[in-house]
């Protein structure tokens, strides 16, 4: 009996070691979606949709992931400013204003940005902050 309660503490004393071991950046990943998701809702969601599918011809969808990818340097520095061109997105042009949002932070620009290419259909990966304060100031 004594021989099995060792064995069971050093298993679970294993398996509590591979599950905690996951890597910075995946953790980031998860907070970074989890904060970005709450700023979503409260910022973006009334123009953009729940599920990311845009309003109407009001506002783009951002399901597409081509013009999130090619547009992934521009994203902060749109999230942050707004915008006024007209884009194409899924062959459908929008050219309504999106207004800025100069209020928050390069932190939270950069967890909505990694919320947003990470949900609704896209699978982008993580973008560390710095990575994002440098977009920003680069901004035209």
């Amino acid at each position: 009996m004594r021989k099995y309660i060792i064995h069971s503490i050093f298993l679970f004393a294993i398996i509590a070691i591979i599950i905690s071991c996951q890597n910075q950046e995946t953790i980031d990943l998860q907070n970074y979606m989890s904060n970005g998701k709450d700023i979503y809702k409260t910022r973006c969601q009334n123009c953009h949709g729940e599920n990311g599918e845009g309003l109407g011809k009001l506002a783009p969808p951002l399901t597409d992931s081509v013009f999130l990818k090619n547009n992934k340097t521009r994203l902060a520095c749109i999230i942050r400013n707004g915008t006024n061109e007209k884009m194409t997105i899924n062959g459908k042009e929008y050219q309504e204003k999106m207004p800025a949002f100069p209020e928050l932070a390069d932190i939270d620009v950069a967890q909505v940005m990694v919320y947003i290419t990470n949900s609704f259909g896209n699978n982008q990966g993580f973008v560390p902050y710095n990575k994002v304060s440098i977009h920003l100031q680069n901004c035209k």
